[in-house]
């Protein structure tokens, strides 16, 4: 009777225990900050960076674009991996940042080379004097969400189209006429929803070939290597000014222009890609 008991007992608890519901932890989306700046923390399944840099090199980043799920044509949702042209287009996302975003305009003008530089609302809301420089020297704005939230294409359509909206009136309180005309998904986490608003919105989304993992800090040399080897004609490459220590990206910067622009041309993507 005593076994009997227990067998009964254990299979109530088990059985209650079933009816307990599971807990699921929440998407962090959010961008943590510090001394230097904004440190997006969102990166959806990148992991974490390949190594801590010492206190010298700045903190790892494991929010930026790149390593992202959706890298397969068929997971993009009509965004453009390519710069429909034999071209090639160097991107920078996630500034404009007052420490690299000087520095990587500085290098660009030296080699008479036009870019596409994704923004962050908050960062062009904060720095429009940086916004104006993008646009006065040539360089095509890219729609890069209010605060790199890599969880916004899961959201609602109008939440959407409110973060979309908001940093594009950032961007236009700092340059009232510039076009913008291209969106890029913060991790590359695209959905139907985002692509389809960004649409309706008058913008084209934009999504990358060639990533060297700039955001992990490999170093320089690992960033030049990635880029040199795998740029190609049409190529878009997805390259940092801004989430974190980017003079990494910087310095590979100076080893980049040079090769490509005796092998390609290179472009600002156009203001009317439709």
């Amino acid at each position: 009777m005593t076994v009997v008991v227990a067998a009964l007992l254990g299979s109530a608890y088990a059985l209650g225990r079933s009816l307990v519901p599971d807990q699921v932890p929440g998407l962090s989306t959010g961008a943590t900050t510090g001394a230097d700046g904004p440190h997006y923390a969102d990166q959806p399944s990148g992991g974490e960076p390949s190594g801590t840099p010492s206190a010298s090199t700045g903190p790892a980043e494991t929010g930026q674009d790149g390593s992202a799920p959706n890298t397969g044509t068929d997971n993009l949702f009509g965004a453009h991996a390519t710069s429909g042209s034999p071209r090639l287009a160097l991107t920078f996302d996630d500034g404009p940042d007052p420490r690299y975003t000087p520095q990587v305009l500085a290098l660009l003008r030296e080699y008479d080379v036009h870019a596409t530089f994704c923004v962050v609302g908050e960062n062009a809301q904060n720095h429009p004097d940086l916004i104006q420089a993008i646009v006065n020297e040539g360089h095509t704005l890219c729609n890069h969400s209010w605060h790199h939230d890599v969880g916004l294409g899961a959201r609602s359509a109008d939440a959407i189209r409110s973060d979309l909206l908001r940093t594009n009136a950032a961007i236009r309180a700092a340059v009232p006429n510039a076009p913008i005309v291209w969106y890029r998904q913060p991790g590359g986490a695209w959905t139907y929803p985002v692509v389809s608003v960004a649409r309706q919105l008058g913008m084209t989304s934009l999504h990358w070939s060639v990533d060297p993992s700039d955001w992990e800090l490999p170093g320089a040399g690992k960033i030049t290597a990635t880029v040199l080897t795998q740029a190609e004609p049409g190529s878009v490459v997805l390259l940092h000014d801004a989430g974190g220590n980017r003079q990494g990206t910087v310095d590979a910067l100076r080893r980049i222009l040079p090769d490509l622009t005796a092998r390609f041309e290179l472009e600002a993507l156009p203001t009317d890609p439709t």
